[in-house]
């Protein structure tokens, strides 16, 4: 038994028994006693497709991230989806990866899914020079970008202060007397350019050398672990190094311990998420939370309430805390 079938039986329209079943206020109440008597004498269980006819709404978001595997990413995605599960919505989920034909690909087959929105997970999803596929979608559906900051209609973004947060690391290791700092990056990313700007803002504020203090190095634990070979390599002085990622730094601390470098009694060393990952090292990572469960929720909640029809700030930051342990 389908809507069409439930409609004839009823002798009603499709669009009344859409208005039923979504609990329209605009049913005379003996029409919603004869379609509702319908609807159970054939045990009928609405689909998405049903309820979308009156309210254009399938109850369905989607969500975009880069890489799933990534403890950041995967901790948003989770609170987004267990958030979205109790106001009654679902969620389906796509793996882009980095590559700018997938990430349209993906964006495309959201509209033809019919979401009612759209959760973009990471700055990755800004790029340096041509938005126009996000723009487009926008003009469809909801977007908003969770760490990522794009200015249009239908775009919203929920950011952390990370250049701030980054500012604050290099002014405290000033303090504590560092001149030889180095930043340690692996994707040129939203928040990694505002990251990369906090470090030479402080740096440049203290008169301090910057050329050859930030590195590019590999993504993951290799990536901290080449990024001191190579300043061992070429004879760069350092006494504190900042990664962008907590996992760069474990990278970071596994090379440190190998040459024999103490830390923090020589080397300072900062992460960056305060994941898992800056819990399981030794000595305990000093990293930055940058409030992801904050931001999920917050993401979540600017989607709904645009879903709504509720007027909705286009862009919030987020202010990310400073965590001290160990190695810092």
């Amino acid at each position: 038994m389908n809507i069409y079938e439930i409609a004839k039986k009823a002798g009603v329209s499709i669009a009344t028994v859409s208005r039923v079943i979504n609990n329209s206020p605009k049913v005379k109440e003996e029409t919603r006693a004869k379609v509702e008597a319908v609807l159970r004498q054939y045990r009928y269980t609405p689909n998405a497709i049903a309820r979308s006819l009156v309210t254009k709404a399938t109850h369905t978001v989607g969500v975009l991230t880069s890489d799933v595997r990534d403890s950041y990413y995967a901790s948003a995605i989770y609170t987004i989806e267990q958030s979205f599960r109790e106001l009654g919505y679902n969620v389906i989920l796509c793996n882009t990866g980095l590559e700018l034909k997938e990430k349209k690909e993906y964006l495309r087959l959201m509209l033809q899914k019919k979401v009612d929105g759209i959760i973009l997970v990471g700055s990755v999803f800004k790029e340096k020079d041509d938005n126009s596929h996000i723009y487009e979608v926008a003009t469809h559906v909801p977007v908003v970008m969770l760490n990522g900051d794009l200015q249009g209609n239908n775009i919203y973004s929920i950011v952390c202060d990370d250049g701030a947060a980054v500012f604050n690391i290099v002014e405290m290791l000033y303090s504590k007397g560092h001149r030889d700092i180095v930043y340690m990056y692996d994707v040129e990313s939203f928040s990694g350019m505002a990251k990369m700007e906090g470090f030479k803002r402080c740096m440049k504020e203290h008169k301090l050398e910057v050329n050859g203090r930030i590195i590019k190095v590999p993504q993951g634990i290799q990536g901290g672990y080449e990024g001191v070979e190579r300043l061992e390599r070429e004879g760069v002085p350092y006494t504190a190094i900042l990664a962008s990622e907590d996992i760069i730094a474990v990278g970071v601390l596994k090379k440190l311990r190998e040459i024999g470098r103490r830390v923090p009694e020589e080397v300072a060393v900062f992460g960056y998420n305060n994941s898992q990952y800056s819990l399981c090292t030794t000595p305990e990572l000093s990293t930055v939370d940058n409030k992801v469960t904050d931001m999920a929720l917050g993401a979540v909640q600017m989607l709904y309430d645009v879903l709504q029809g509720k007027e909705v700030i286009h862009r919030v930051v987020v202010t990310p805390q400073v965590i001290i342990r160990e190695s810092g």
